[in-house]
């Protein structure tokens, strides 16, 4: 079952066409979970990318970091209708995870820890659509948003920005995740308003 928390006012779309269909803005950052909150140190976090070939490339918080963070300005819109605007976040963009990935197949299975997945094109994760957020409003991102880090699409519902995340498996098919398989979406396109099935 869900976790809701903190507020979901705000202004209909009809006052702010940067909102996508059926989405109200709001100035906080609710919290939502499909189960308890994990709580991760960084010194035993890891991120791991596994292709079809066997192949496994893997970083822990260090090596990650070290990559480079970039700045991220974007909106983020929530399958449960809020969205907030203009939110900062700092990460390492995929495109640099993947720069030796051997792979094939066009599409993904994203991993959490506490086993949360989520389906995805590859496409969807690259030329700078996707990051690894480690950072949010010029602090740390807070466990309850999915830290130490979580996968960051801003431009798909939220629920396709796992939190917690741990790693990405390669495949050949576009299998559903945890929510697609209880009714979300298979992709997700708020401007569509692709929320169920």
């Amino acid at each position: 079952m869900a976790i809701f928390s903190r507020g979901f006012s705000g202004r209909p779309r009809e006052s702010n066409p940067d909102l996508p269909p059926g989405q109200f803005l709001t100035e906080d950052f609710p919290v939502l979970s499909a189960g308890p909150t994990p709580r991760l140190d960084t010194a035993d976090w890891k991120f791991e990318i596994k292709t079809e070939t066997g192949q496994t490339l893997s970083w822990n918080w260090d090596e990650l970091t070290a990559l480079g963070l970039e700045d991220v300005h974007t909106d983020i819109h929530c399958v449960t209708r809020w969205s907030k605007l203009g939110t900062d976040w700092r990460g390492i963009s995929l495109d640099k995870l993947f720069e030796d990935a051997e792979t094939s197949f066009d599409f993904v299975m994203v991993h959490s820890y506490g086993g949360y997945t989520t389906n995805l094109p590859l496409e969807d994760l690259m030329n700078g659509q996707a990051w690894i957020a480690t950072e949010f409003g010029g602090e740390p991102l807070e466990p309850d948003h999915g830290g130490p880090a979580r996968l960051l699409v801003p431009h798909l519902y939220f629920w396709k920005s796992a939190k917690w995340v741990r790693g990405i498996t390669m495949q050949r098919t576009d299998s559903p995740g945890f929510w697609e398989q209880n009714g979300y979406h298979i992709y997700g396109d708020p401007w569509r308003e692709e929320r169920y099935w």
